[in-house]
């Protein structure tokens, strides 16, 4: 018996379609029946599109319009949303029909399985009620599983051609499972990236339609750890992204959005203006409309490079803090070697030897045991005190670690996700 993730093609991916399918009868909204906001018409005039971030059905009705058109979601969201117990009665229906059509499935793949259920039908709720594109998330278990990656995004999209958008987690193997579903033609949100040379390796590699900064944990990394006063840390590595994605496109080729993520305010969503895409908490966008910016403010702020401010004691060179916005010419060599690679036959493996062997071997820390339970305990902002030696030497990054430590956390909120799930199974 294999504990392998189901085909995209099996029997069991059309059953579980359809099931999903049948559990959304929300009528069909449309676009043009919302109404209009002259300020938020005003933003995406910049060249901004408008998404916001959130899962919650309610907290997404009080603010959308017909300038938004996506809303994302992950296993933060999810999870928060399912331990409402919304959908307590269908987890044990699901449970029944995959011990009808697959009996020898484990109990921890069926509850993989269930969790894939739970983002696609309420992912297809929220396409229904706003008329709008939907970021759904892989589990957390697919992040160093090729395979499992590409065949539940080959699922996801199965299940929602025009408006499932595959949200995919920076890792080694998600740049590969990531470029493997590029191929076949799925739009993809590349996820968990911190820092502009992530992003050129991403979108040279993967070539996803979006990439991300979660800037909001830039700044508060810089602040947390008393390396700074924690502003525009984040906003400098997003407009750095920004560009790098922008010459990317004019000297390759590659068409990649960028998406500033983890916003934390009304006034990042005035000051970031222009670039590609804003997912916003609902937080930020109520403060942004509270303000109420004048027109003279709603204008692309892309060519901004905002200045950092670190604390004297920071050890700005030793820490390489300059990785969140630097790209450096070694660098682009080492995501063009990762490029060059054949995604049909690459493993994570290669893409780590390939990064090593051109100098980019921080991006990706290896962690011992002891080094990943720290990482987990710390939560999203990673402590100085605990890696500052490993990234003095050369063997861990800050862009690195955050995203690494950001996948962490996203494993515990699944790892809550399935525990719900656990009881009905």
């Amino acid at each position: 018996m294999t504990d392998a993730a189901p085909r995209h093609d099996s029997p069991l991916a059309k059953q579980v379609a359809e099931f999903c399918l049948a559990q959304v009868t929300t009528p069909q909204a449309k676009r043009d029946t919302f109404p209009s906001s002259a300020l938020w018409a005003a933003a995406s005039k910049t060249g901004t599109t408008l998404w916001l971030d959130t899962g919650d059905v309610d907290a997404a009705k009080e603010l959308w319009v017909r300038e938004f058109t996506a809303l994302t979601t992950n296993n933060t969201l999810l999870n928060k949303e399912v331990q409402k117990g919304i959908y307590d009665q269908m987890v044990p229906a699901a449970a029944a029909l995959l011990k009808k059509i697959a009996p020898e499935m484990t109990k921890d793949r069926a509850i993989q399985e269930i969790a894939f259920i739970l983002n696609a039908v309420h992912g297809l709720k929220l396409v229904k009620t706003f008329d709008a594109d939907v970021s759904v998330e892989l589990h957390t278990a697919t992040a160093h599983d090729i395979d499992a990656a590409y065949q539940y995004g080959k699922r996801f999209h199965a299940i929602c051609k025009d408006r499932f958008i595959v949200k995919v987690p920076l890792s080694p193997a998600g740049l590969i499972a990531a470029r493997r579903l590029h191929d076949d033609g799925i739009r993809l949100n590349f996820t968990l990236g911190f820092s502009a040379r992530q992003n050129w390796l991403i979108a040279s590699l993967a070539k996803p339609n979006w990439v991300n900064v979660f800037l909001g944990r830039i700044n508060a990394f810089v602040a947390d750890n008393k390396l700074g006063d924690g502003k525009n840390a984040g906003e400098k590595a997003t407009f750095a992204s920004q560009r790098g994605l922008r010459r990317l496109k004019q000297e390759k080729g590659l068409d990649v959005k960028q998406i500033a993520a983890s916003m934390r305010s009304g006034q990042q969503c005035e000051d970031l203006l222009g670039l590609d895409t804003f997912t916003m908490p609902t937080a930020a966008a109520k403060e942004f409309l509270k303000a109420n910016p004048g027109a003279a403010s709603l204008v692309d702020k892309t060519k901004n490079d905002p200045a950092v401010t670190f604390a004297p004691t920071a050890d700005v060179a030793g820490q390489r803090l300059d990785c969140f916005w630097a790209i450096t010419p070694q660098f682009e060599k080492a995501a063009a070697a990762c490029a060059a690679l054949d995604p049909k036959k690459a493993t994570a493996a290669d893409v780590l030897k390939t990064l090593a062997a051109n100098g980019a071997g921080d991006l990706f820390p290896q962690f011992s045991k002891d080094e990943d339970a720290k990482l987990t305990k710390e939560g999203k902002i990673p402590v100085l005190a605990s890696w500052q030696d490993r990234v003095k030497a050369g063997t861990a990054s800050w862009d690195g670690i955050l995203s690494a430590a950001a996948l962490a956390s996203f494993t515990q909120d699944q790892q809550a996700l399935d525990d719900r799930i656990r009881r009905f199974v």
